[in-house]
């Protein structure tokens, strides 16, 4: 028995609570497959949330029991997104070249997802629009990579690693949008493409370190 504000809670309570959650969040997991292959092959906006609740057995309204809304849904999805690559590359933790090689590394890593590849250049591309609903995500989301870029490249500077002539937030710029430039070429021919030597090559261009 554990005491609780509430009084005594039977251990059986508690597990069960435990088990309640590893389902609903079990389900959340399933929906946001589901809601990354709708929103991959049919775009943001032609995706609905019909298209989704059907993959997964639900009806609209039992889907929005667990994302209020689809710009909900949208988020959670992005939010994923940028975990799970943050997670693989450890970025969040490196500085300088580390942080450098770590983007060789999600580069090599996102060749083994190209679904998660097509649905972000999907959405970036919809979300141009003010009026697209994560619009506001990607102006954060390339602000705080292009500020975490310059860091790192301002990081090799200091090292004294960085080529003659080469300002770190132009760097920066250049290095996200090769990547994001990549992804099309790569997604339209992946054969011819490859992305990780590319970026590699980018940056053996504009530090001395070996990539």
């Amino acid at each position: 028995m554990k005491e609780t504000a509430g009084g005594t809670q039977p251990e059986t309570v508690r597990r069960g609570r435990r088990g309640t959650y590893a389902k609903t969040e079990a389900r959340r997991q399933e929906i946001l497959k589901a809601a990354f292959d709708v929103f991959s092959s049919s775009g943001y906006r032609s995706g609905s949330l019909k298209d989704v609740a059907d993959k997964v057995g639900l009806t609209q309204a039992g889907l929005l029991h667990h994302f209020p809304s689809k710009e909900a849904l949208l988020e959670a999805l992005l939010t994923f997104r940028d975990d799970e690559s943050a997670i693989y590359t450890g970025a969040l933790d490196a500085k300088g070249a580390d942080l450098l090689h770590a983007m060789v590394d999600l580069t090599r890593h996102n060749t083994t997802i190209p679904g998660l590849v097509a649905l972000y250049c999907v959405l970036s591309a919809e979300a141009t629009d003010p009026e697209h609903p994560a619009h506001k995500y990607f102006l954060e989301r390339y602000e705080r990579v292009r500020r975490l870029m310059t860091e790192g490249f301002a990081h090799m500077a200091d090292e004294g690693k960085l080529r003659p002539g080469i300002a770190p937030s132009a760097a920066a710029r250049q290095l996200i949008a090769l990547m994001d430039g990549l992804q099309v070429q790569w997604l339209l021919d992946n054969e011819s493409v490859d992305m990780p030597s590319e970026v590699a090559a980018y940056l053996n261009a504009v530090t001395t370190e070996s990539f």
